[in-house]
């Protein structure tokens, strides 16, 4: 059998096989992010489909650094017990959950009125016109508490891992790119400063959750847009974060262009050298860092998924969007049906998210239903 199969150990978490699901925003929560019924059945679908880590939609840890009014957060203890039904849901099918801590920085004023917070201001930004300001010290000690409270709330809740989301276009990833950092205090200037509120998270986050639990971080490590991160200060940033006590990196992007192919959600992914497009990203992290590394990105194929393990250009291999069309994906390639996953990278389910409602895909819906541009 592939050793995608195999269990795989994770700072003594035991997963059952090399495959993760990425992060994804269901947009099922209720308006109050509150857990609901229709989530509990995804994250139990999803483990009852034999993926070896499921890491959760973003979860907010602090109430002004929410997307979307209805996202489920850890910003209180009261979220505790909803969060804890995600968790059990997933254990009861032989399942391994971690909760991805998420602050949108500047991107909180796309969807909410009001003003974002962001490393720094910037007037005329080609690539985010919403209202937002440079945050102050304080607040952004307050973010750094945030996260350390909510990842003892994911613990307490029994989930297995935390994942600090790093990569498109939030917080952590305003701070690493040169193009939105424009500080000129600690919090900014070199990589070593702009991964500062990574590495202050990550110390505020083990005092709460002890030195064995799983602390991972998903990293942007090259912006979609000419000006941004490097690829060669991306990589920098890996390495610093590893070093500093991240159990493991999942390579992504960093901030998003205006187009989606300046994005993580490429499209038209019919051909095998469209797939895959953050490998090689990873087997660079790879190369540099002691810690397991996730591979993601347009992984549409069990052939593709194998090639990236044997060579060794990740540990383990991530998907998102053909796990929406087929949660049952690992387990049916698991048993032999080797057919790549069905998903067509349409985007759709982009859109879905985008117009405030649950996650979905256009094949589950007719033919006529798409539009042209969906049906790309």
């Amino acid at each position: 059998m592939s050793a995608l199969f195999s269990p795989f150990e994770l700072k003594g978490l035991t997963l059952r096989n090399r495959f993760v699901r990425s992060a994804t925003f269901e947009g099922a929560a209720e308006a109050d992010g509150e857990v609901t019924k229709l989530e509990v059945q995804m994250y139990r679908d999803l483990a009852a489909g034999e993926v070896g880590l499921i890491i959760s939609g973003v979860c907010g840890v602090e109430e002004k650094g929410l997307l979307f009014p209805s996202q489920n957060n850890l910003a209180s203890d009261d979220r505790i017990p909803g969060m804890a039904r995600l968790a059990q849901a997933v254990h009861d099918e032989g399942g391994k959950v971690a909760v991805q801590l998420f602050h949108a920085g500047r991107e909180a004023s796309s969807f909410f009125p009001g003003v974002g917070l962001a490393p720094s201001s910037l007037e005329d930004d080609p690539h985010f016109d919403h209202n937002h300001r440079a945050m102050t010290e304080e607040e952004i000690w307050e973010a750094v508490e945030s996260f350390g409270k909510a990842a003892g709330r994911a613990q307490e809740a029994g989930f297995d891992a935390v994942q600090m989301h790093g990569a498109h276009a939030y917080i952590f990833a305003q701070f690493l790119s040169p193009h939105t950092n424009r500080r000129q205090d600690q919090w900014g200037g070199s990589v070593e400063n702009r991964t500062r509120l990574h590495r202050e998270v990550l110390a505020s986050i083990r005092k709460r959750v002890g030195s064995d639990y799983p602390v991972c971080i998903k990293l942007g490590t090259e912006d979609g847009f000419q000006g941004g991160l490097t690829l060669e200060e991306g990589l920098e940033a890996a390495m610093l974060l590893a070093e500093a006590g991240y159990d493991c990196l999942e390579i992504s992007q960093g901030l998003r262009g205006v187009r989606f192919h300046e994005t993580e959600f490429r499209r038209n992914l019919k051909k095998p050298e469209s797939q895959g497009y953050f490998r090689t990203w990873a087997e660079a992290v790879k190369q540099r860092v002691s810690v397991p590394v996730i591979a993601v990105g347009g992984i549409r194929d069990l052939d593709m998924a194998e090639d990236i393990v044997q060579k060794g250009q990740a540990d383990l291999v991530a998907v998102s969007r053909p796990l929406i069309s087929e949660p049952g994906l690992i387990a049916r390639w698991r048993k032999g049906e080797r057919q790549p996953a069905r998903c067509v990278s349409c985007n759709q389910c982009i859109h879905e998210i985008e117009a405030m409602r649950t996650i979905s895909c256009a094949l589950d819906r007719k033919k006529e239903d798409w539009s042209e541009d969906e049906a790309g």
